[in-house]
């Protein structure tokens, strides 16, 4: 790359960043292949070429952002947040797809996992192609950003589970009437339909469906549904009648029945990364099996004194075995607050996403 090493290691680091960014986009839609991002510099430094990975079946990051380079991608680098591949699947090795397009540089975040996968690195260099593993910072970055379900998934052999609700201050998710509409603000609402389009399931149990018949479909601002659906999923031994919301009309509706967790994980196949929204005993369930890996909470400015909580059944009975967390992110969204925080069993996240304030 022209210019001093310093200077191209700083085109390297924002090209990571670009990456990061551009991974998000395949959040939902890459599954079971990971989320990743890719960014192609040129010889001179300049970007040339972005991709995200396509759903199953379609390109590899790599890929998509090597044909939006062209012949400008020779003599030039490839940063990637995860190390291109250098088997065979339903697409080629992405490794031979540098090397034929003349890449001489490839800087990827985090090392491939996977044992049919990995080895891409040493691929690269047998080809003469230079591969660097980034810091230690930026692959803490890459790994609690998309990728983090999906090397969950790779190294405890299921989902990523995040407990997702809404509630007052004192912790109530309905009045005692059951009125639950709104607790939070328009902003709230809107954040978290943008997380639903990021998740591969989002699950309620058969009392929410009883009592709210809800929808579950990520919606944009204006009220229209989003182009990218979660599969929406009841989970418990009651049947889901015919004339529910959550059935909707395109298919991506199942039923799991069963109460235990870990079954409903087990049904659901090679996700990555499920939403539990509802209800308190759903919450608990998960929570008392140790099948919470994450939170959003959502509270609002406001206390009711009386109502539903948000959770039951946790399995605690005294303070030493409450389940902790480790508060990651907040922030405000109109009125409210959203937080988001990780159980302590978990790595936490990169000190930069630990001190972020309200924004």
């Amino acid at each position: 790359m022209a210019g001093s090493p310093g200077a191209g290691r700083e085109r390297e680091r924002a090209a990571l960043a670009e990456a990061l960014a551009v991974s998000r986009s395949a959040l939902g839609v890459s599954t079971p292949n990971p989320p990743v991002g890719a960014v192609v510099l040129d010889a001179a430094g300049a970007i040339v070429g972005r991709g995200a990975t396509e759903a199953a079946g379609g390109r590899h990051a790599e890929v998509v952002a090597l044909d939006e380079a062209g012949t400008r991608a020779r003599g030039g680098t490839l940063v990637v947040t995860l190390e291109p591949c250098s088997h065979h699947g339903r697409t080629g090795p992405c490794t031979t797809r540098a090397i034929e397009d003349g890449i001489a540089r490839v800087v990827y975040a985090v090392p491939d996992p996977t044992p049919d996968a990995a080895g891409g690195a040493e691929t690269l260099r047998r080809a003469g192609v230079e591969a660097v593993l980034v810091d230690d910072d930026e692959t803490a970055a890459a790994r609690s950003g998309p990728l983090k379900a999906w090397l969950h998934r790779q190294s405890r052999g299921r989902p990523f589970v995040t407990w997702k609700y809404a509630a007052s201050l004192d912790g109530r998710v309905a009045a005692t009437d059951g009125s639950s509409m709104w607790i939070t603000g328009p902003e709230a609402r809107r954040h978290a339909h943008a997380r639903r389009q990021e998740m591969d399931v989002v699950i309620v149990g058969s009392g929410t469906l009883r009592t709210d018949d809800p929808a579950l479909t990520a919606r944009l601002d204006d009220g229209t549904s989003a182009p990218r659906q979660p599969l929406r999923v009841v989970m418990g031994l009651t049947d889901v009648p015919r004339d529910a919301r959550v059935r909707g009309t395109d298919g991506r509706f199942r039923h799991l029945a069963t109460r235990d967790p870990g079954a409903a994980l087990d049904m659901l196949g090679d996700v990555q990364h499920v939403l539990i929204e509802g209800g308190p005993h759903l919450a608990g369930a998960f929570l008392a099996a140790g099948l919470v890996d994450e939170v959003d909470a959502y509270l609002a400015p406001l206390v009711l004194g009386d109502g539903l909580s948000a959770v039951a059944g946790a399995g605690v009975t005294t303070l030493l075995e409450a389940h902790r967390f480790t508060v990651l992110e907040y922030r405000t969204l109109g009125v409210d607050v959203h937080l988001r925080m990780t159980t302590d069993r978990h790595t936490a996240a990169s000190p930069a996403a630990q001190t972020e304030g309200p924004r």
